[in-house]
């Protein structure tokens, strides 16, 4: 990783965080790779806390993810989707971008392979890159008149049983108006971001993020005719808890509100966005190809 190009001069950001997936094997040596070959081009490079106090990298200033706007010019997580998703949540508004280098197997956000930061990196550093800007869902759960929960989501929010627990029953409504009672197994309120992820293995369409719309996608439904829908993005949705045990709502499954009878859930667009970098040669298609394992024919294009 230390022999990424550096044609250029000057780093377009000055000052990075570094966050990563400190769990994984090997974690703490690329990181300490990647902050030489940043340093190399001229960047101030900074820990968050938490990465810091997990990869014993001693070299190098420790930042709060809170304290990142005005101090951080970009954030470099080292990880998968999951460590994207937990990173672009605590910054969303902070108007400070981000670059995800995927360690994993499937990364939709985590787009750059490890195996091709020495050819990708050193170019998007020097300004050579896309901008694409995502927005979340906030929800605010609420017990009568009281907000007992709230979150923000970047995939999803999702409101479900446990293993063991029979059907749940719900109400929606939609702008006010009634749209349905549902048995199943739970509901999945996802941007376009997170259709796909847990929507689109319950059977959702894939949006591409400049669509914009809210999934709305059942989780295995008691009535087939019971689709997923796509909702304008300015829809406020309301889904009340009106059966079952041991229901829950997440949001992006790093959140948990457990829910009882009567409780609401207040789901809408947040004026909070994240803006992911991309390589200049990023395609959405091609993503999709490579993560779906689509079907490729010769062009005549």
């Amino acid at each position: 990783m230390s022999n990424l190009k550096t044609n250029h001069a000057e780093c377009h950001f000055k000052k990075i965080a570094l966050v990563g997936k400190y769990q994984a094997e090997g974690f703490a040596h690329m990181l300490s790779e990647l902050a030489k070959t940043l340093k190399s081009l001229g960047c101030e490079v900074y820990l968050e806390s938490e990465t810091a106090e997990n990869s014993a990298l001693t070299n190098l200033q420790s930042i709060k993810t809170s304290d990142f706007q005005g101090q951080i010019d970009l954030v470099i997580v080292l990880g998968g989707d999951g460590t994207m998703l937990g990173v672009a949540r605590q910054i969303a508004g902070m108007d400070v971008p981000l670059i995800g280098i995927n360690m994993g197997t499937l990364g939709y956000m985590t787009d750059i392979p490890l195996k091709d930061v020495q050819s990708v990196l050193g170019e998007m550093l020097n300004g050579h890159f896309t901008e694409d800007i995502r927005h979340l869902l906030e929800a605010q759960v609420l017990r009568g008149q009281k907000a007992i929960g709230n979150g923000l989501a970047l995939n999803d929010v999702v409101v479900n049983r446990s293993g063991i627990s029979g059907m749940l029953e719900l109400t929606v409504r939609v702008n006010d108006q009634f749209m349905y009672n549902q048995r199943s197994d739970g509901l999945i309120v996802a941007t376009p971001t997170g259709s796909t992820a847990y929507a689109m293995s319950a059977g959702g369409p894939i949006l591409h993020p400049s669509v914009a719309g809210v999934v709305l996608a059942p989780i295995a439904p008691h009535s087939l005719s019971n689709r997923p829908i796509v909702l304008p993005n300015d829809s406020t949705i309301f889904i009340e808890l009106i059966g079952g045990k041991d229901v829950s709502v997440n949001f992006d499954m790093q959140a948990l509100t457990h829910l009882q009878i009567g409780d609401k859930i207040k789901i809408s667009r947040s004026q909070k966005t994240v803006t992911l970098l991309h390589p200049i040669d990023h395609s959405e298609y091609k993503a999709l190809r490579q993560k779906l394992h689509w079907n490729e024919y010769p062009s005549s294009f």
